[in-house]
């Protein structure tokens, strides 16, 4: 019987199977998919290396570079050239500059916002005078828009809150729960009232601590990190290409059944997308199941194009442009990948990252998504030169979303899971999205293994 299974060869399930290797408990991990990693994929295309899923992690959680120093990377770590950093952002036709100061939503500097042209005057009083909000009670859950919209009004949500927050959860801040979302806000807004004065207050407490860079990654890609967590794992485990099809209760613990095999296990990781999770659940624990499934999720397509330096260079400088709903077709946001992080793109080669959420978009051919991104590039910054490449990846219900009662339904699947000692999850689905907190709660995962073992 094996100690543990782990079920998802993504980022969670790999940091699960990699604690456990550590201490040298041997287990299983199965995955369904050629390849590990999860939406995790670095290519090197005519000399670029090509993230056609997440290409950074946030520094200020620390989980992601921890472990990537343990595994020997960190002389591979970079960081963004944050003194390049604006962030345009598409109104009335034409691309504005996200003014500097900003956190968030939360301006943080006078001057920027006053003269921006992205935000109308009334916008601009309105978040003058939220300087003056006092705190307040908590009342019922809220959406992200809803929050948004009271301390700086309807603008903010259209224009900053909900093109910044589609690249990251690809969801409807009017359906994002801000307790799950932007928890940090929320607590901010209880003590002090006002967002403003809260985040500078904040920063005032932090102002001897060094700023470093606000994205990190590896030179070479977060593929790298794949690579390595895959390795060590290998060393006190197996690693199986197989369909995970149903877990059962069994005398000893649980059994999973793969491809057709049965594999006894005193412990198993769910660390699978929950509605998958939901379905190897389901003969198990019905309400389980069905609290698992509630969890929704979005689609992304990711377009990486290549040219040449000479062909792009009367293009907008910074880190690239997002598109709020209000002025959408199908672009949702471009990056440009060689300012954003060097080491990244050759001399004289100019790389774009392009990310389009439209669920209809996925069973169209590439030629067809890319022939839609050249079309909008044209219109937005008259872009007409061609790519030298084109890479299309597509990541159908990849993006969990917190609505609105998040906490609330964790708090449910936790009390099922404690009906199932050894049964435990792992994933974006739960307590965070990026890579860090799903470094974090793989981690946890397996400590919570090792520590019912002693």
């Amino acid at each position: 019987m094996r100690p543990a299974v782990i079920i998802g060869g993504g980022i969670s399930g790999l940091s699960a199977a990699y604690e456990l290797a550590r201490a040298g408990v041997p287990m299983v991990l199965i995955e369904r998919n050629s390849r590990l990693g999860g939406v995790i994929q670095t290519e090197r295309i005519h000399g670029c290396v090509v993230e056609t899923g997440p290409d950074s992690f946030l520094a200020q959680k620390p989980w992601a570079l921890e472990l990537i120093r343990e595994l020997g990377l960190g002389d591979e770590v970079i960081g963004s050239n944050d003194h390049l950093r604006v962030t345009y952002v598409l109104k009335r036709g034409r691309l504005a500059p996200l003014p500097d100061g900003l956190m968030m939503m939360v301006p943080t500097r006078i001057w920027p916002v006053v003269t921006s042209p992205l935000l109308s005057w009334r916008t601009k009083a309105r978040m003058a005078m939220e300087w003056f909000r006092r705190p307040a009670r908590a009342g019922s859950e809220r959406s992200v828009a809803e929050f948004v919209a009271e301390h700086y009004g309807r603008e903010a949500v259209d224009y900053l809150a909900e093109p910044l927050l589609a690249g990251v959860y690809g969801g409807d801040p009017s359906e994002l729960s801000v307790a799950s979302v932007l928890p940090r806000f929320l607590e901010l807004e209880r003590r002090y009232g006002s967002l403003t004065r809260g985040v500078l207050a904040a920063r005032r407490r932090l102002k001897d601590e060094r700023a470093g860079p606000l994205f990190q990654t590896l030179r070479d890609g977060l593929g790298r990190l794949v690579e390595a967590l895959a390795a060590r794992a290998q060393a006190h485990g197996e690693i199986v290409k197989a369909e995970a099809e149903t877990i059962e209760k069994s005398e000893t613990g649980f059994r999973v059944r793969a491809n057709g095999q049965w594999l006894e296990t005193a412990h198993v990781v769910l660390a699978c997308p929950a509605w998958e999770a939901a379905r190897l659940v389901r003969s198990l624990d019905g309400e389980l199941a069905a609290l698992l499934d509630s969890i929704p999720y979005t689609s992304s397509i990711t377009v990486s194009l290549g040219y040449r330096q000479a062909d792009v260079e009367r293009l907008p400088g910074g880190f690239g442009f997002l598109i709020p709903k209000c002025e959408r077709r199908w672009l949702v946001a471009c990056t440009w990948v060689g300012t954003k992080f060097p080491y990244r793109v050759p001399d004289g080669m100019a790389s774009i990252r392009c990310f389009l959420g439209d669920e209809d978009l996925l069973g169209a051919s590439d030629a067809e998504i890319q022939a839609l991104v050249e079309e909008e590039l044209e219109r937005i910054l008259g872009l007409r030169a061609q790519p030298l490449f084109a890479r299309v990846a597509r990541w159908p219900r990849s993006m969990a979303q917190y609505t609105v009662g998040h906490r609330e339904r964790l708090e449910a699947i936790r009390a099922r899971l404690a009906r199932w000692p050894g049964l435990l999850v792992a994933g974006n689905a739960y307590e965070g999205i990026g890579v860090p907190d799903c470094v974090r709660m793989g981690r946890q995962a397996a400590r919570a293994i090792l520590a019912e073992r002693g």
